[in-house]
């Protein structure tokens, strides 16, 4: 039986000096003698901590199998063989052999007394035990010793593990020693050190003062922070003090944080004779923050309240915990400057208020002082906190009304409202009539302002239900002021609740005709009526008005819708009833009377008309009886004080009783109208973006088949709805029901992003609105963004043919007034996409005296695929208009333009390769110089001008989408050369004027070439420039259809217009000129025979000049006509196409030097002389200068 004994010996556990023993081992190595100590630590605490530089050594104890040797008389000296060992109960027991036994030289040998009798040696099974064991060295400590690879730690080892191994080998159960490795002696000291703090109780913001003194000398001081190594800064400081046998260090925390909280240790070092003192102390500090608690967070003061006055608030702040040292103070910061007493007690410090009504004006109310309390440690912490008092005053309300004490009904009247507080946070106004409060919310029949503080309350239409006393209130925050005036509404009917019987009627001279004025009014008011007939004078048929008059006791009256009377003769009577007489084919015009209805009689009017001697009806536009009494109820709705609450309620109304009379109104167009007119009137009342949508949306589902002319009325009324939308819980929830869908947003201090919203229909069709977020940012914050998407109400309004609506109608309010220009992109899906010339419209009200029509202006279109993008700067309902494709509808002048200007162009061509080939024969002098050089510029305008046409208009043709960019730049070089065409021919003609009338001066040939170029094209292209930057920035400088400058909206045309009619008139004028100075007479330079020569050619410069110069551009002008006959169209297409044509021919191959020129070059006599014998009636000035000066306009583009 084999037992392991383990001991260990902890080289770190502390060892009284007076307990531990050690077995004292004398080792010699090449060094030297050594002691070698063996010790036992303890485990109890001592004074003194003990930490050696030991190194380890390896024991293992063993008991090996018996061997007995014969030692001594009755003893033997017995010892285990290999595999063996004594058992561990024993080992303890055994006496070891002497050194002069004969069993020296074996191993674990012990005195066995004979007989022997035991104990035996066991088979050994288990491993050895190994046990760490520590000596101290008395030496001073070799760093060579931390390296185990060195000579001096390999000696020490080998003669350690000798001396062991040798001293040992007896001992029970030793098997061997290993020195394992080397470490300095330390003597740590935990509780010698005197750690204190400074303050106990520390704050944030406290300076504390951390110090350690120990009963020693030592200057080597470091203090931790959790393990960490603090060093000095600006947070940290260290000082360190000496006296005889002490060592202090202080260490000081500035302003300390939460952060700072934890363990601190300060360790003293100290080395001598070979040894390490290390002096150590821990302390835990808890930094807590000063909390504040004040009795009061915000209050309101009424200044002028006397309870205030003399009962005054106290304002205090207190901390949680008694501290000696702790201070206060109090300051005071506001426009509002009411100070109070401070004091001071334990904990808290308190500041009585001293109320003083003059220091709180009134155009101060609502002022806030900040009162700030501030608490100090006596160690540097401090704090404050602040505390709100906002000062109100009971302001002074007046009310004044614009009438007295009473108004009649159906007049108007205003109050207003004034108070001394301008700084209001809301005015309210009510009714009391009896015990019936009301809280008058109308809308827009209420403006408030702030400086001064007034509110105006006003009625247009007086009812009874605006009868009672009015109190206006002026509320901040808790505190309210109010006024009252009493108003008593009389009882007077309203115009409209006025039947009158008959409308319109025929009567006979001396013949008695009853006329009827009715009202229905529960009232008991005793009204005196009065009838007026008025006659016309200015009648050839004698026609008489008439109407009714209500005056009430207060001498306000009211008058009745006019009554037409037709007088007619005896014999002139056709039809005689009981309802009325009339001559054939007369109209009579009687009011709507219900048996069922209550008054008697119903809206509208049954229009009955002569025929065959009885009165048939024509017409009958009378409501039904619910559709009646809606439209009484939306009158009493729109006039009520209480508008906006009940108007979801009569919706709600209006939405049931329209789904149950929808065949009736469907079928009637006075119903259908009234249904219209009933959502007009409301839609000017402010209601929650909510269920008032959705039965709006079914009610505009009866409305699509109303009549297109009153269908702007309809949208104007939605759009009202929108715009007057109200957000519920500070949004817009979104709606779609039937043909309607609605979505929006409320813009609010966090949301400035952009605004894209999509919608689409039932048939697969979409639009999307953005609306960018630099446009969003102008905005006022609580401004609401609507949009509203129908898909059906487009197409009941009306358009031109042959285009139409190919999408849907998307409409866009904001409720913020908004002058300036409001960018907006919409993208439009199209419903046909066979239709091209997408238009990007919106319906102004204002068209059409006011019945509304598509307009373009501000919209901008992008044709992409299927989709149509519109970029619009204004909000209004938008759609997109297109039309049928017309490329395979080409007409006779666009053959007439084609061919037209292929000629004109190879006729321009032709002109300038022969200018170029006899250029050096027709240039001798510098009047043919001038004229070639005004030739040639012609031309090669013209040329130009004429190839950006065809390339734009076969773009066109071909159906190739042409971006805008692209257009404006073919315009603008259109433009800028069909107007130097133009100019040079004017250069042409002056020049002609110049040589004909001032012969005797002469200029040089540089100053002419000079004044010609900027003429002929400086002119022009200001003239463009001037004209895009104008028009371009409002999208109006090019037509929608083609590139050309844009007639209908800027009138752009005339940028081209003018200038051409100025020079045709100023080149007629010349002409005159040049025919007035060839007729003109000389002496001897003239036989008849020339002056009929001469005459001769006049004739011919007239017939050529005035149809280039006047015809063509007339023809033009009468093409700008709306439906002008197609004859104009033609013959401005015809002149205009052949313009180079008119210039080879007129300008170059009818000139003798030219052709003279060409003759020398091609040697072709014959065909020279020909060709003189024909112009041989020219005079010399007329063949030099004779020359049509030609108009060009765009070929068939029309005005």
């Amino acid at each position: 039986m084999t037992q392991h004994l383990t001991s260990h010996w902890d080289f770190e556990r502390p060892l009284h000096a007076s307990d531990h023993h050690a077995c004292i081992i004398q080792v010699n190595s090449q060094e030297g003698q050594h002691l070698v100590e063996i010790t036992g630590i303890k485990t109890q605490q001592s004074k003194y901590a003990i930490y050696y530089a030991l190194f380890y050594i390896l024991i293992v104890f063993l008991c090996l199998t018996l061997v007995c040797l014969p030692s001594g008389e009755n003893n033997s000296c017995c010892s285990c063989e290999n595999g063996y060992a004594w058992p561990s109960a024993v080992c303890s027991d055994l006496i070891t052999c002497p050194s002069v036994s004969l069993a020296l030289d074996l191993p674990c040998s012990y005195m066995m007394e004979m007989p022997f009798y035991g104990p035996y040696c066991e088979p050994q099974t288990e491993e050895p035990i190994v046990m760490n064991m520590s000596v101290r060295l008395d030496r001073g400590f070799v760093d060579d010793l931390r390296n185990s690879s060195s000579e001096f730690y390999k000696k020490y080892k080998a003669d350690l593990e000798k001396a062991f191994n040798a001293s040992y080998r007896c001992l029970p159960g030793f098997v061997s020693a290993t020195v394992t490795g080397f470490r300095m002696l330390l003597f740590v000291f935990s509780d010698q050190t005197n750690f204190t703090v400074s303050p106990v109780d520390i704050f944030e913001g406290d300076t504390v003062r951390l110090i350690c003194e120990i009963n020693s000398t030592s200057e080597n001081v470091t203090w931790y922070h959790f393990d960490q190594i603090i060093s000095p800064s600006f947070h940290y400081s260290m000082e360190r003090k000496f006296s005889r046998g002490t060592s202090r260090s202080i260490l000081k925390i500035v302003n300390v944080t939460m952060k700072d909280s934890g363990s601190y240790r300060c360790t003293f070092t100290m080395s001598k004779h070979l040894t390490t003192w290390i002096y150590k102390a821990t302390k835990i500090i808890a930094v807590s923050p000063l909390y504040i608690t004040p009795n009061l967070n915000d209050i309101n003061v009424t200044c002028n309240s006397p309870e205030m006055q003399t009962n005054s608030p106290l304002l205090s702040c207190c901390i949680d915990r008694h501290l000696p040292s702790l201070t206060g103070d109090w300051k005071v910061n506001g426009a509002i400057n009411i100070t109070g007493v401070p004091s001071f007690s334990e904990n808290c410090t308190e500041y009585k208020l001293k109320i003083d009504e003059s220091l709180c004006p009134p155009e101060k109310s609502g002022t806030v002082t900040t009162y700030t309390c501030k608490l100090q440690t006596g160690h540097g912490a401090r704090r404050s906190q602040n505390i709100n008092v906002t000062y109100l005053r009971t302001a002074n309300v007046t009310i004044s009304s614009s009438t007295n004490s009473s108004v009649s009904e159906g007049h108007p009247f205003s109050l207003m409202c004034e108070s001394d507080v301008s700084n209001y946070d809301s005015i309210s106004w009510k009714i009391q009539s009896g015990n019936n409060t009301k809280t008058v919310d109308c809308g827009t029949c209420i403006k408030n302002s702030k400086f001064p503080a007034t509110s105006v309350l006003t009625v247009k239409t007086a009812t009874q239900d605006w009868n009672g006393t009015y109190i206006c209130t002026f509320s901040q925050k808790h505190l309210e002021s109010s006024a009252n005036v009493t108003l008593k509404v009389i009882s007077l009917p309203l115009k409209s609740n006025i039947l009158i019987d008959p409308i319109t009627a025929s009567i006979q001279c001396k013949v008695q005709q009853t006329l009827e004025c009715c009202i229905s009014a529960n009232t008991t008011e005793d009204y005196t009526v009065t009838f007026v007939v008025q006659q016309n004078e200015f009648q050839v048929e004698q026609q008489l008005k008439a109407y009714c008059k209500f005056i009430n006791h207060i001498e306000q009256e009211v008058k009745s819708e006019d009554i037409t009377l037709h007088l007619i003769l005896a014999q002139e009577v056709s039809c005689s009833t009981s309802f009325g007489i009339g001559k054939e084919g007369a109209t009579l015009i009687k009011p709507c009377r219900g048996l069922n209805i209550s008054d008697g009689f119903i809206r509208g009017n049954v229009i009955y008309k002569c025929s065959n001697k009885s009165w048939k009806i024509a017409r009958n536009d009378c409501l039904s009886e619910s559709i009646n009494n809606l439209m009484t109820s939306a009158e009493s709705l729109v006039k009520s004080p209480e508008a906006k609450a009940n108007l979801p309620n009569y919706l709600a109304e209006l939405k049931e009783k329209t789904r149950k009379e929808q065949n009736n109104i469907s079928h009637s167009p006075a119903n259908l109208g009234a249904i219209v007119t009933i959502l007009d009137m409301v839609s000017s009342i402010p209601a929650d973006a909510e269920e008032v949508t959705i039965q709006v949306s079914f009610i505009l589902s009866l409305t699509y088949s109303y009549q297109k002319p009153t269908s702007s009325l309809l949208l104007d009324s939605v759009e009202n709805f929108t715009r007057h939308l109200q957000p519920v819980n500070n949004t817009i929830p979104p709606v779609s029901a039937n043909s309607l869908q609605l979505q929006g947003r409320v813009v609010t201090e966090n949301n400035y992003t952009d605004y894209n919203k999509n919608f689409s229909s039932t048939e697969n069709l979409t639009v999307n609105v953005f609306i960018g977020e630099s446009e969003i940012q102008t905005l006022t914050q609580n401004s609401t963004i609507v949009s509203v998407m129908y898909s059906k109400l487009a197409h009941i309004l009306p358009w031109n043919e042959p285009e139409c609506v190919n999408g849907l109608l998307i409409t866009t309010t904001v409720s913020s007034n908004r002058s300036q220009k409001f960018n907006i992109n919409m993208t439009f899906t199209k419903k046909d996409s066979s239709l091209k010339m997408a238009q990007c419209v919106f319906w102004n009200f204002t068209l059409n005296k006011g019945g509304g029509g598509w307009d373009t202006r501000g919209c901008i279109a992008t044709e992409v695929e299927d989709y149509v993008i519109c970029s619009c700067n204004h909000l209004t309902p938008f759609s997109i208009l297109m039309s049928p494709d017309k490329s395979s509808q080409v007409i006779f002048e666009d053959y007439i333009t084609y061919i037209g200007l292929v000629i004109s162009i190879l006729s321009l061509v032709v002109c300038i390769i022969i200018e170029s080939l006899v250029w050096k024969y027709v240039t001798n002098n510098t009047t043919s110089y001038m004229r070639h050089v005004c030739i040639l510029n012609i031309a090669t305008s013209l040329l130009i001008a004429d190839i950006w046409f065809i390339v734009t208009a076969s773009i066109n043709d071909q159906n190739q989408q042409m971006s805008r960019g692209i257009c404006f730049v073919a315009t603008f070089f259109i433009h800028l050369f069909y107007l130097c065409v133009f100019f040079w021919m004017l250069s042409l003609g002056l020049i002609l004027f110049y040589r004909l009338i001032f012969i005797l001066h002469n200029t040089s040939k540089t100053t002419q070439k000079a004044v010609a170029f900027c003429l002929g094209y400086g002119c022009p292209f200001v003239i463009a420039v001037i004209t895009m930057a104008v028009t371009l920035p409002r999208n109006n400088y090019t037509r929608r259809d083609v590139c050309w400058l844009n007639w209908k909206d800027s009138k752009a045309l005339l940028a081209f217009v003018i200038p051409a009619l100025i020079i045709v008139a100023i080149n007629l004028f010349i002409t005159a000129v040049v025919i007035i100075k060839i007729l003109r007479p000389t002496i001897g330079d003239r036989s008849n025979r020339q002056e009929k020569n001469s005459l001769f050619q006049i004739g011919k410069s007239v017939a050529i000049l005035t149809p280039l110069l006047g015809l063509t551009w007339g023809f033009g002008l009468a093409t700008v006509i709306k439906n002008s006959h197609r004859a104009f169209h033609i013959l401005f297409a015809m002149f205009n196409a052949l313009q180079g044509l008119f210039i080879l021919v007129f300008g170059s191959l009818w000139d003798k030097k030219i052709q003279e020129a060409l003759l020398k070059r091609n040697s072709m006599s014959k065909w020279s002389s020909q060709q003189t014998k024909i112009l041989e009636g020219f005079s010399p000035i007329h063949r030099e200068f004779l020359w049509p000066i030609d108009s060009c306009i765009p070929p068939c583009i029309e005005a």
